[in-house]
């Protein structure tokens, strides 16, 4: 049985002031993000789009959210075999490819996923169990493009 779940975002942008540049019109590309319940988030493109640097970007949530889904999915096959996580921590970095007529897409994410556990024997089966990680995490079931894991563990 497949079950469904909806989820809702709000995009708000309002013209601040546009700018003239030559003959072309420039917009701001700050904007808001609003779901209900929880705080509203400031984005805007990235940099290298005009945007502004200090605010969240697309890119940035897309690659936050899969680190963030990978890990919850990793903890959880974790949990379902035996292995005690003491630290989890990633640095992960995804490839975007912009075309000549602006479009582009990310063509690979690489996440970079560093776990300690607590006991030693179990060391190959917590590598391991980013392949299974993957295959259940939503986030990435959702990607068109690979997502690639080099992960390491330790024993603490």
């Amino acid at each position: 049985m497949t079950f469904k779940h909806t989820f809702k975002a709000e995009a708000n942008w309002t013209s601040s002031q546009k700018q003239e540049n030559s003959a072309s019109k420039f917009y701001s590309k700050s904007h808001q993000i609003k779901i209900e319940g929880k705080p509203v988030l400031d984005v805007s493109a990235a940099k290298a789009f005009k945007g502004d640097p200090e605010l969240y970007n697309p890119e940035d949530l897309l690659l936050s959210s899969l680190v963030s889904c990978h890990m919850m999915s990793y903890l959880y096959v974790c949990s379902q075999n035996g292995i005690e996580v003491l630290e989890y921590s990633d640095n992960a970095e995804a490839t975007l490819e912009v075309n000549p007529d602006g479009s582009g897409r990310f063509v690979e994410a690489r996440l970079y996923p560093k776990v300690k556990i607590s006991n030693p024997d179990q060391i190959e089966l917590a590598l391991d169990l980013h392949h299974k990680a993957n295959q259940l995490c939503f986030i990435a079931n959702s990607c068109n493009f690979p997502v690639l894991h080099n992960g390491s563990c330790e024993v603490v």
